[in-house]
């Protein structure tokens, strides 16, 4: 990452407002996606460890299981630290509702974050791509997983999640395409957003919670 991109981190409201100003300038449609969705604010997280195991625990299931998930497992002494992970036994998780993938996914997680294999605080250095490969090189980890981390824990500002389901169905729905465009096809969308496309992302999840669902958001 370069200098001016680690200076444009999405690390506090100033920057998401001149973000927003920057993208509806580049793609006026968006205006009228900003006017439905209304007011919104950035969404940061603590990162290291815990912040990874927040988004691990969000992976496929509903807003409010992911919370409730995450939230038991915070109240396990030691569960949001990785030598405090490895040292809990299955039996000591058992109540929090971690599928087996999931558990193992956070042993992986917590054991290369002990070796120094997984480098959190490299990440702000790293442009998405190359942050992006390297999360997505420990196994459970997708793309979805490592884009949410790095967007909320990081506050990387050019990435768009497109196998995020809601903003798909939200980009469909503003852009009069029936159903949930394929990622693919949504990845084309959001290329004209850069370097704006996280803020693009917030815009849209927000859109999709105030029009679609009328309220909600994501499990962060």
């Amino acid at each position: 990452m370069s200098e001016d991109e680690r200076a444009d981190l999405l690390t506090s409201p100033e920057r998401l407002s001149r973000h927003l100003a920057a993208l509806l300038q580049r793609d006026p449609r968006l205006a009228a996606i900003a006017a439905a969705a209304g007011p919104f604010d950035i969404r940061l997280t603590p990162g290291g460890f815990g912040g990874l195991a927040r988004v691990i625990c969000g992976q496929q299931v509903s807003v409010a299981s992911a919370r409730a998930i995450f939230g038991r497992l915070a109240t396990v002494e030691g569960a949001l630290d990785p030598a405090g992970f490895l040292a809990l036994s299955p039996q000591a998780l058992a109540g929090v509702g971690l599928s087996a993938s999931k558990y193992r996914t956070l042993r992986t997680v917590a054991e290369a974050s002990i070796s120094g294999g997984l480098d959190y605080g490299s990440f702000v250095n790293l442009p998405a791509e190359a942050a992006i490969a390297a999360l997505t090189a420990f196994p459970g980890i997708g793309p979805w997983t490592a884009e949410i981390y790095l967007m909320f824990c990081v506050g990387h500002p050019d990435i768009f999640p497109v196998g995020d389901l809601a903003l798909r169905k939200a980009v469909g729905h503003a852009f009069g395409i029936d159903g949930a465009p394929s990622p693919q096809v949504v990845a084309d969308i959001a290329a004209a957003w850069s370097p704006y496309r996280h803020a693009a992302a917030l815009l849209f999840w927000k859109y999709y919670a105030q029009v679609l669902r009328k309220a909600g958001g994501i499990a962060l």
